[in-house]
């Protein structure tokens, strides 16, 4: 596969983007990140142009509709496509929401699944037979979300049972962190200090909508804001330095503009790296 080792910074490729983008890919872009269910129905020009990126740059998938907390029976079609998808690409790396978007039809909406055990153990089921399905780690993202019916733990006893008890991998979202720590009223850095180092494959990074003082939109619609650049930061000394996407979905900047965005988290990287770096060093002796 063409991207065993994910590494910097990346960027998700967008089907409007690809007349700037084409025949130039940008050389700064680490890896490139699509949402399957946009590219699996298309055929001609838009297959073409995508086999031009993946033959050439590294990519991930993050999914948009596994519906891996539904109630309704897990859609072993979809996923088989997503496999077809992942293996005509030579892509490794196949994400997903720890959410559900569908019951008796489709929400298209990432709906909060209940914090209990016995939901713990119905999404470790599906994961399972998901990753069975593909032949690779699925990884599971942190959602923002805006109610938790039925709740009897908290959104970190959740996410760190689903990620332990299923054996999946973790994409780490530090804006949805940012995002439900305002809403919720817990302590980001308390949330990052108890993720699992070791399952952070890669990480999400992006803008939000304050529609209040104490409530916030994961909309991926605007620039990142300075609080949530501090805890991209905190979460480098905490995890080491894991690559990272800048995600926009729509009011979609020239390329220009989001490759100075991206170099942000590269400064920060480098940053985190230097620093490290002269904690290690030995001090010199002196006489």
């Amino acid at each position: 596969m063409n991207n065993k080792h994910l590494l910097g910074v990346g960027l998700g490729l967008r089907r409007e983007m690809l007349n700037e983008l084409l025949p130039h890919i940008p050389s700064s872009v680490d890896f490139w990140e699509v949402a399957p269910e946009n590219w699996i129905p298309l055929g001609g020009k838009y297959q073409k142009n995508l086999h031009q990126f993946t033959s050439s740059c590294n990519f991930v998938c993050h999914g948009l509709s596994l519906s891996i907390g539904s109630p309704a029976p897990l859609d072993v079609n979809f996923v088989k496509r997503v496999k077809g998808f992942l293996d005509q690409h030579e892509i490794l790396y196949y994400s997903e929401h720890l959410s559900y978007c569908s019951g008796q039809g489709h929400m298209y909406d990432l709906m909060p699944i209940p914090f209990t055990e016995e939901a713990v153990k119905h999404v470790v089921e599906r994961v399972k037979q998901v990753q069975d399905i593909i032949e690779r780690p699925l990884l599971l993202e942190n959602v923002s979300y805006y109610a938790a019916p039925g709740q009897e733990m908290t959104e970190q006893e959740f996410t760190l049972s689903v990620l332990n008890e299923s054996g999946c991998l973790m994409l780490l979202d530090v804006n949805n962190i940012y995002v439900n720590s305002i809403n919720h009223g817990y302590d980001p850095e308390a949330f990052l200090c108890a993720m699992p180092t070791g399952k952070i494959v890669y990480g999400h990074i992006a803008g939000h909508y304050d529609e209040a003082e104490d409530l916030k939109i994961d909309t991926h619609g605007s620039d990142v804001i300075e609080p949530v650049w501090q805890l991209l930061k905190k979460a480098y000394e905490i995890h080491g330095i894991f690559p990272t996407l800048l995600e926009r979905d729509f009011n979609i900047p020239p390329i220009s503009e989001l490759l100075l965005e991206m170099e942000k988290i590269r400064t920060i990287q480098q940053q985190v790296l230097l620093k490290t770096m002269s904690i290690k060093a030995p001090k010199k002796l002196t006489a």
